[in-house]
């Protein structure tokens, strides 16, 4: 029997399904043929700039330039570098006049572009058709090295990073405060502990000669990866070769003299911000008056293999909001929330993060509560690490190490995500762990290695970052003697007077 692609729609009548219809382009079709094709190739080009690529099967790619600079580089320099060029990327460059340019130009490829600066790493990106690729590269060259950081821009920026600091002291979540007073009290004065966000006493000391002698230092071939997903990577090193081998920056291509080599150092401490939260969000619902404190103690490199005990740890733990909607799935059978949340209803918030670096990492809890209920609060998270090293069940093990890998497998399928992994693991060591390998090493962690990594974890001092009103917050030390009890609590206050 014979389907022809004629019928009640016209087409060509008789023409059989097999075979290719006339002026049309033959399809392309995605086979499963193992991952050969879609292993990670890198590429190191003279200088030291080394070209990354992915396949990935669809019509768009996602290109962009990683730079290993970031806060923690800027010691020898006016803190908010790093936050002024992630605001100033993709504006007037040697080639393009404006910001507007640079957005029509990616616009006849459907693209988008975007600047994140974090602690360690600054990535530019372009999301946009493969098809567009010289130019996308073209111009991502152009916004990394020949960037004219006009002076209109400098103060627009001025106006953009006042704003955002504003912005971030009114937040009903102070989640980001608290990311940057952990690591300041982590690591004082040091590498990951420096800010994050321009300090306001320094927006208006910012100008071109500064951030010029910055990327003199740490804009270069050495330092950077191109890294693109979603296309042939034969095509990414010929465009990496044209538009960013040999090029002069504006800067001048002198040699870098002083780059911050400097590996973190563990400090631990307490920051305290007392602030009145009582009005932080007002409305016909407003959130009560809460005290934010986060509880940190170091962990490890996302290069040591513990990295991986830690990562499950991190999962196992989990938690998140007293309001988080139940289901399967969402971690709420997570310590923090067995053990936390579901016991004390006056808990607003407890939640587990791991923040991971080249030469360090930082283990914390996060919890809010009522201020009258500090002490208690702060009792509740000493035990829940002392807990950590106790012994771990078959069951909470095996359900964390599912969700870390199913975690892992949903977000690598998007292609900004893998864009991003590729990037960063080629940076850090010139090679990518692919997810199946990175699925047998959640696998192999046992039971004896998380108490193992916890054990180890637990002789740190701890870092310790309280927010809002801390009339009943313990004492340093005390958190720390809790800490390094057999059960975590509190040693006992008398006090004649309450």
């Amino acid at each position: 029997m014979q389907f022809s692609s004629g019928g009640a729609g016209g087409g060509y009548p008789g023409v059989p399904l097999t075979q290719p219809l006339p002026g049309l382009p033959a399809p392309a079709f995605a086979a499963v043929d193992g991952q050969e094709k879609f292993e990670t190739r890198v590429t190191a080009l003279d200088g030291g700039l080394r070209v990354a690529s992915q396949n990935k099967f669809g019509q768009f790619c996602t290109v962009g330039v990683l730079i290993n600079s970031g806060s923690r580089h800027e010691t020898k320099y006016l803190s908010g570098i790093s936050h002024f060029l992630e605001k100033l990327a993709f504006s007037s460059t040697a080639q393009f006049g404006s910001k507007d340019e640079i957005l029509l130009t990616l616009e006849k490829h459907g693209g988008i572009c975007d600047c994140q600066a974090s602690r360690d790493t600054t990535m530019y990106a372009v999301s946009a058709e493969a098809k567009g690729l010289d130019t996308v590269v073209n111009l991502l060259a152009d916004v990394v090295l020949q960037p004219r950081l006009s002076d209109e821009e400098i103060e627009m920026t001025r106006l953009a990073i006042r704003f955002e600091l504003e912005d971030l002291n009114m937040r009903p979540d102070p989640e980001p405060l608290l990311t940057e007073m952990i690591h300041a009290a982590a690591y004082r004065d040091n590498t990951v502990g420096l800010n994050r966000f321009c300090p306001v006493e320094n927006i208006e000391k910012m100008d071109r000669k500064i951030l010029h002698s910055y990327l003199k230092n740490y804009y270069t071939p050495d330092r950077m990866v191109l890294a693109g997903v979603g296309i042939e990577h034969e095509q990414l090193v010929e465009c990496a070769k044209k538009y960013l081998l040999g090029v002069n920056p504006v800067w001048g291509s002198a040699k870098s003299k002083d780059i911050d080599r400097s590996v973190a150092q563990y400090t631990g401490g307490i920051i305290k911000v007392e602030k009145d939260m009582s009005n932080v969000s007002l409305g016909p619902t407003p959130i009560p008056e809460l005290t934010h404190i986060m509880i940190g103690l170091e962990s490890c490199s996302f290069l040591e293999d513990d990295f991986i005990p830690f990562a499950v740890l991190n999962m196992m733990m989990g938690g998140g909001g007293s309001f988080s909607a139940g289901g399967p799935g969402k971690g709420m059978f997570t310590r923090l929330y067995l053990n936390v949340l579901n016991r004390h209803h006056w808990m607003y918030n407890a939640t587990s993060y791991h923040h991971s670096y080249e030469d360090t990492g930082l283990l914390c809890i996060h919890a809010s509560a009522d201020p009258k209920q500090v002490r208690e609060m702060v009792e509740i998270l000493t035990k829940e690490f002392v807990l950590m090293s106790g012994t771990v069940g078959e069951v909470e093990l095996e359900r964390a190490k599912t969700q870390l890998k199913s975690m892992l497998m949903m977000n690598l399928e998007s292609r900004p995500v893998i864009f991003e992994d590729v990037g960063r693991q080629v940076l850090a060591t010139s090679t990518r762990k692919l997810p199946h390998e990175l699925c047998d090493l959640i696998n192999n962690v046992k039971a004896s290695d998380i108490k193992r990594v916890v054990t180890k974890m637990l002789r740190n001092k701890p870092a310790v970052a309280a927010l809002g009103d801390l009339t009943e917050l313990p004492t340093y030390e005390h958190i720390q003697a809790a800490l390094s009890s057999k059960d975590g609590q509190l040693p006992r206050m008398y006090r004649l007077f309450r």
